[in-house]
């Protein structure tokens, strides 16, 4: 029988609210300089005020006070000016003495019993201001310096020179710009996203129905695809502290400095609770930890990752707390990071589809003038697996293009010219072939054109060109009629059928093959290899899946071949069955061109002569139905699409799509 677990007592329950006291007000920090400023004018003013004007009297009035025994004392300047004294009746005065008064003034003055003073010269405003700065100078300079190093003693406390503290941009009063409006697309994912800023806003609706915020959001997807944005855009919408760092500003030289900043974090954050903390790239502190007869028992990123873990559901509960993750390499994480009640949802952010595509670019031209004849839905549809990241820079391509011809309108041949610039790379005017280079660049890629367009399952043709860009001598550019998900056997037959045609066309029309298709055959044989081993098309080897693994997101290779999991036998199998799907596909390219040789012909020639070719020129000459029409119809398309293998059909080399 087994022991029914307890519910935690009700104290251990995080409080919507939470209990951190209210953040200071704003104005305090005004006190300063608002009594400094008071003080300064106090002290120029009120001595003026309080101290009772003196009478100001002529000479000759002067003179007729001294007589009469009304002067009490007089006080007259060395360098001279204006003097001044006392009456009898205790008023004072001021009197401007001529310098011809001289001796008999004095003589005058003394016979009348009036007291009579001299002050020295007067030295002036400025020079009393300048000689106090000068008596002041050293005292502020040594209360600066002491300030200074108290400071740094301060630090010391907390870390090598503060090294502990945390480096987390805050934004609290002053918010970002940007808004969920700025996301273009992506629904379901600021559906869940804005669902966790609107529970910190309003937390009792959500505590009537006794919901529980999320401790953690994960937000994972190929690169570019505007996590990061995502997360700006939270900032901008929450009413709401976020706090924004790198999950690399965690990692130092020094061991513990990483988790000492996770706690200042979290401690920062709890002062304002309720608040948002954004982690971007956490798999920088959050990979996998060593797991049994590891060497390394004190690890850095081990001990950060443990405090993170701590923090976020650990032995105190935090409370109003919300953490956001961004990674593009899910697969490194730590799975007790992962596990719910720390990351309790994981938002996915693929690449946008045609119509997410389209809101973004909509977007993204903003403040740029647009030729009548631009539709953006054109573009969207001709740049099939673009990340956000990649339509801005198609945007901003485009402009481009357009100031290098000396316009400020942007057209659609911009963008196409843009999308050629990104995907093939700049287009080389030197790069001129020689006349047999040309014509067997041209060979190659109506092999690869033709195969295309008479292949049943293959995508439609879009363009043809063999004008150099980049490191490509020609490319036969293929736009799908439908973004793929899924790829039937039919399809990946053909596929292998089109990226072989190009030797094929070589073979049959010059009768021997070139270094051209060098790419061609990496490509196909690395979509073979992966239709035996992963796809499980082969009937030699079953139903059995042997992958690569590497990165979900991000690409690249796995394992080395001393860690694949099967015999020496498996793979001379997986060899012979490989060459066989390669060795049908290039007998079956060959045999589709013998037979409509004269339409591979006259493609060639109509390459020779405009150099790039449409996709409906092609589908003519082949005598087959137009598929490329119902992909574009307000532009021509010319994008790469590509292959499962991810690499295009081209002649000296290949353009890799987004």
């Amino acid at each position: 029988m087994s022991k029914q677990a307890t519910p935690p007592p009700p104290g251990d329950k995080p409080k919507p609210g939470g209990n951190a006291p209210p953040p200071p007000p704003a104005w305090r920090h005004w006190l300063l300089p608002i009594g400094i400023v008071v003080a300064l004018f106090a002290w120029i003013l009120l001595p003026a005020v309080h101290v009772p004007s003196p009478t100001s009297l002529s000479y000759s009035q002067f003179l007729t006070d001294v007589n009469a025994h009304k002067v009490k004392t007089v006080v007259i300047p060395q360098n001279g000016g204006t003097s001044t004294g006392t009456l009898t009746d205790k008023t004072n005065y001021t009197v401007v003495l001529p310098p011809q008064a001289g001796q008999t003034l004095l003589t005058q003055l003394n016979t009348a019993g009036v007291e009579v003073s001299s002050t020295p010269p007067s030295s002036g405003f400025g020079n009393e201001l300048l000689s106090w700065i000068l008596i002041l100078a050293p005292f502020l300079l040594f209360f600066w310096f002491w300030r200074r190093l108290s400071r740094g003693a301060g630090g010391l406390q907390q870390g090598i020179l503060g090294i502990g503290r945390s480096k987390a941009k805050v934004f609290d009063e002053e918010q970002p710009s940007t808004t969920f409006a700025d996301v273009a697309g992506y629904e379901g994912a600021k559906s869940e996203i804005s669902e966790v800023v609107d529970f910190l806003r309003h937390p009792e609706k959500y505590s009537r129905a006794g919901a529980v915020v999320p401790r953690g959001v994960l937000m994972i997807g190929p690169p570019g695809t505007g996590k990061t944005l995502l997360a700006r855009a939270v900032a901008g919408e929450a009413q709401v502290p976020f706090f924004s760092v790198t999950g690399s500003s965690f990692v130092e030289l020094f061991v513990g400095v990483g988790a000492s900043r996770v706690r200042d974090l979290f401690s920062e954050a709890r002062k304002r609770a309720p608040a948002i903390i954004f982690i971007d790239e956490i798999d920088a502190i959050g990979q996998r930890r060593a797991g049994a007869g590891a060497a390394v028992s004190n690890d850095e990123r081990e001990q950060t990752l443990n405090q993170l873990l701590a923090e976020m559901d650990g032995f105190d509960p935090v409370s109003g707390i919300v953490v956001l993750g961004a990674t593009n390499r899910p697969e490194v994480l730590d799975p007790a990071l992962l596990r719910p009640g720390r990351f309790d949802r994981q938002v996915t952010i693929p690449l946008p589809n045609v119509s997410e595509r389209e809101a973004i670019l909509r977007v993204h031209v903003r403040g740029k003038k647009l030729a009548p004849d631009v539709d953006l839905g054109a573009v969207a549809r001709a740049t099939p697996g673009f990340s956000g990241a990649d339509l801005a820079n198609l945007a901003n391509e485009a402009a481009i293009v357009a100031v290098r011809e000396g316009r400020d309108v942007v057209t659609a041949d911009d963008f196409f010219s843009a999308r050629d610039r990104i995907i093939l790379g700049r287009r080389e005017g030197s790069n001129v072939l020689l006349p047999e280079e040309k014509h067997a660049v041209a060979v190659h890629e109506s092999g690869h054109a033709m195969v295309a367009a008479l292949s049943e399952y293959a995508d439609p043709v879009a363009k043809v060109t063999i004008l150099p860009a980049g490191q490509t001598l020609g490319v036969t550019e293929q736009l799908p009629l439908v973004e793929r998900h899924m790829y039937t056997e039919d399809y990946l037959h053909d596929s292998l059928a089109v990226r072989l045609g190009g030797r094929a066309a070589e073979l049959v029309v010059l009768g021997q093959g070139s270094t051209g298709a060098g790419n061609d055959l990496a490509g196909a044989t690395d979509l073979a290899t992966k239709m035996v081993r992963e796809f499980g098309m082969s009937t030699v080897l079953g139903p059995v899946g042997y992958p690569e693994g590497g990165s979900v997101f991000l690409g690249g290779g796995g394992p080395g071949m001393s860690s694949r999991p099967y015999a020496e036998a498996t793979q001379a199998e997986i060899d012979r069955e490989v060459s066989k799907l390669l060795r049908e596909a290039e007998d079956r390219a060959v045999e589709l061109l013998k037979t409509h040789r004269p339409e591979l012909d006259a493609l060639v020639g109509l390459l020779m002569e405009k150099e790039t070719v449409n996709g409906s020129d092609v589908y003519r000459l082949a005598g087959q139905p137009d598929k490329s029409a119902s992909t574009s119809p307000a532009a021509p398309p010319a994008v790469l699409a590509p292959h499962p293998a991810g690499d295009v059909t081209s002649a000296g080399g290949s353009a890799t799509g987004p």
